[in-house]
């Protein structure tokens, strides 16, 4: 069962409107307008965790990023087919 729904009135520029309408497909504008907000309010969500994180932790380095996303490059060789776990 679907989250109950409400009826809202937006304003936005109209090449983005149109834009919008062309790519909702069969789900509708509605469907998509409320998918790329939820996915704008998980975006926010996650800097608000950040800045969080941040300010108990101190900031990310560059370096700490860039080993971080070669591990996340090395795991998704390995789970990919031919990778280092493939029989």
């Amino acid at each position: 069962m679907s989250d109950p729904t409400g009826k809202y009135s937006i304003t936005m520029p109209r090449d983005i409107a149109e834009a919008a309408k062309a790519r909702s497909g069969p789900s509708g504008l509605s469907a998509y307008v409320a998918a790329a907000v939820a996915r704008q309010i998980e975006r926010d969500d996650l800097n608000e965790l950040i800045h969080v994180a941040e300010a108990e932790h101190g900031p990310i380095t560059d370096g700490e990023i860039r080993a971080l996303r070669d591990q996340l490059h090395q795991a998704r060789q390995q789970e990919t087919p031919g990778g280092a776990n493939s029989a």
